[in-house]
């Protein structure tokens, strides 16, 4: 597996201008000695996430939009799904080509730490604007895309925390186990985003 540096001069490389620090990669000798996000961090997290899941289908089952807000909030979906979903296709991509031994890890983790933001802000997106479409919240395919929803937020606690493990590894091989957990988040990410959008399609079509 290739190193996260070749010396002391790319580890501490600036970070090059005009780049936000929320979007820059974080130094590698950093990212290793920082702790992972403790679990009952990432359970708090979860929790908070499924509150909040929650109280997005009580307020879309009372929110009731006119024709011209639901247009508007179909596209915004639609944005949010191609932002969302093209983002995790990159980062499941590079991580597909690590594990084939075609990339190395810190060209995975730089993908994942670039791509965090527009992630979570296109499955925002989703849930927000999903509140103006009038779910029918009776409908078994619309409790599986919600469920789905779930998985995926839940999932994305999960991976970071993997991400986090898998860059305190540094030089060493990464074991087998850590591969294994990787692997499944991101067949989880991916079955989770295009089930949700399939689902989205057929509600749509009917």
């Amino acid at each position: 597996m290739a190193s996260i540096s070749d010396g002391p001069t790319a580890a501490t490389a600036p970070r090059p201008v005009g780049v936000p620090r929320w979007a820059a990669p974080d130094d590698a000798a950093a990212v290793r000695e920082k702790p992972p996000t403790p679990l009952w961090a990432l359970a708090a997290l979860a929790i908070l996430s499924t509150a909040a899941l929650a109280a997005a289908c009580w307020v879309a089952g009372h929110l009731h939009a006119d024709p011209p807000l639901q247009m508007a909030a179909r596209f915004l979906h639609l944005v949010a799904l191609v932002v969302g979903l093209g983002s995790v296709l990159a980062v499941d991509w590079f991580a597909l080509l690590w594990m084939l031994g075609r990339r190395p890890l810190p060209d995975v983790l730089r993908t994942a730490c670039t791509l965090q933001v527009p992630i979570w802000l296109g499955l925002s997106g989703l849930v927000v604007t999903g509140l103006f479409l009038r779910p029918d919240l009776a409908s078994p395919l619309t409790l599986l895309k919600l469920g789905l929803v779930l998985a995926i937020t839940l999932n994305g606690l999960y991976a970071h925390w993997l991400g986090q493990r898998l860059a305190r590894c540094g030089n060493a091989p990464v074991p087998r186990a850590l591969r294994i957990q990787s692997g499944t988040a991101a067949l989880v990410s991916q079955l989770g985003w295009w089930g949700a959008s399939l689902i989205g399609f057929l509600n749509s079509q009917s």
